[in-house]
């Protein structure tokens, strides 16, 4: 059985196609499985459609393996076709109450927000949890100029009635910054995906989260 939501979204695992350590990217995931992550989002922008299904349903396999929630990035189309949880959406894809009635009552749809406006928008549209949308700077968003900053962050949380992930140069030394501006949990690229040891790492993220 998996674990509640909003407990599975206090440590969230984004991938990465390069940010691997060179082991891959479902090795890393496994490792990160393994040491506790339970929830798991694939994501490829340069990838072809086959390509972002074969590998959606590797992640698929494992995340049930070891009952971890499991969306795409963007891709509502594979991600219903390689039966993942759900889809996290960004400001320039389908709307949130879009993609609810195309996949459903029971999907996982999360939706990336920079403001206020975004958040009570996303809310309204019925998503399940929202994400700070580059909360301090990394390589791995090269669409965002400018980080949100802990400011913004906090005055999004305080309108936020959903599950709130901090996204963007989250590390385990900045982790409690963000919670106590009012995030619920934290979602991972680099410093999981890249780490010489990934299962180190998220059993560093999960003692800061449980402190």
């Amino acid at each position: 059985m998996k674990p509640e939501l909003r407990e599975a979204l206090k440590l969230y695992l984004v991938t990465d196609p390069v940010l691997h350590g060179g082991r891959g990217v479902s090795d890393t995931c496994e490792e990160a499985l393994i040491a506790g992550v339970r929830f798991i989002q694939l994501r490829d922008k340069s990838a072809s459609t086959r390509s972002l299904y074969d590998s959606a349903l590797i992640l698929r396999e494992l995340c049930r393996k070891y009952s971890c929630y499991f969306v795409v990035n963007d891709r509502i189309d594979v991600a219903m076709a390689a039966g993942a949880d759900g889809v996290h959406l960004g400001q320039s894809d389908m709307p949130a109450d879009i993609a609810r009635s195309i996949m459903g009552p029971d999907a996982i749809i999360g939706v990336s927000v920079r403001t206020v406006e975004e958040a009570e928008k996303a809310m309204l549209n019925g998503a399940d949890y929202i994400a700070a949308n580059l909360v301090f700077s990394t390589s791995t968003k090269k669409d965002i100029s400018k980080p949100l900053g802990l400011e913004m962050v906090s005055a999004i949380s305080d309108v936020s009635s959903l599950p709130f992930i901090a996204i963007g140069g989250i590390t385990p030394e900045n982790t409690a910054l963000v919670m106590d501006a009012g995030c619920s949990g934290v979602a991972v690229v680099t410093a999981i995906m890249n780490s010489d040891s990934p299962t180190l790492q998220v059993e560093r993220f999960l003692k800061v989260l449980r402190d």
